[in-house]
Parts: C-alpha cells; sequence; structure tokens
C-alpha cells in the first residue's frame, strides 16, 4: 500500500497532513514538490482523479498568482497548469495519494477520510486543536 503526499514542509496544514498519515502507522512517500515539481502529466492526473476544476489547486497566498494576473478568466486550464509547471508553489498544498483516493487535504484532517488505516493514537495539530482523542477516534470540532 502506497501513499504519496505532495508536501511542503513550510506549511502547518502540509506538516499536520504528513503527522497524520504516520499517526495511522503508515510512513508515505513525501514529494516535496517545491524541489521535485510535478510534470504537466502528473498535474494533469492529479486534477482529473480529484474531479476538481485546475483553478482549485491554484495557492493564491505567499505566491506570483495576483502578478501574474491568475484571476483573470481567460486563462484555460491548460494554461493555468503550465504556470504550477513554471511556478510550482502556485500548486496548493497538500496533495495526497491514497489507494482510497487522492484529495487536497484542507484541511489537514480530510486527509483522514482517504486513509485506509485507522489511527493510532491521539492527534492534536500544530496550533492546538485536538483532531484525534485517545482512543483513536476522530474528534468532530465546532
Amino acid at each position: 500500500m502506497t501513499i504519496t503526499i505532495y508536501h511542503n514542509p513550510d506549511c502547518g496544514t502540509s506538516r499536520n497532513t504528513l503527522a497524520l498519515i504516520r499517526n495511522s502507522g503508515t510512513e508515505p512517500e513525501v514529494i516535496e514538490y517545491l524541489k521535485q515539481p510535478p510534470s504537466r502529466e502528473k498535474l494533469q492526473e492529479l486534477v482529473a482523479v480529484m474531479n476538481m476544476p485546475v483553478r482549485e489547486l491554484l495557492r493564491k497566498k505567499d505566491t506570483p498568482y495576483e502578478e501574474l494576473g491568475l484571476d483573470d478568466s481567460k486563462w484555460t486550464d491548460d494554461e493555468l497548469i503550465n504556470f504550477m509547471v513554471a511556478h510550482p508553489i502556485l500548486m496548493n498544498r497538500p496533495v495526497v495519494v491514497t489507494p482510497l483516493g487522492t484529495r487536497l487535504c484542507r484541511p489537514s484532517e480530510a486527509v483522514l477520510d482517504i486513509l485506509p488505516s485507522p489511527q493510532l493514537a491521539e492527534f492534536i495539530k500544530e496550533d492546538g486543536e485536538k483532531v484525534i482523542d485517545a482512543e483513536g477516534n476522530r474528534v468532530h470540532n465546532k
């Protein structure tokens, strides 16, 4: 069973997602996408299997999104993917691929829906929010 995370270690959401994967007893393949950017074909594949518009995979904060004028509806999906290939920071993260599905895991606990193995221990996110209780059950916060 292979789980892959497209990860940015500088991102708290990405770090929490990686920790949740590991809390299920699985060591994923970690692809630091800023160092090893996905190919155009891989980006197209990820968007297709997530069944999401390309625009939803674009990250706006702390990226050249505004500078490049990517909010303009003139850009086609292919052109937007080309921008992500040229500027990997534009790819929102983390994206996780498991045997149960592929998902942009924002918030980080979205990964729980596609992990094949249960959580093994309590988990508290970096911001102090408890996500998993001591019995390994998901805590539903309001």
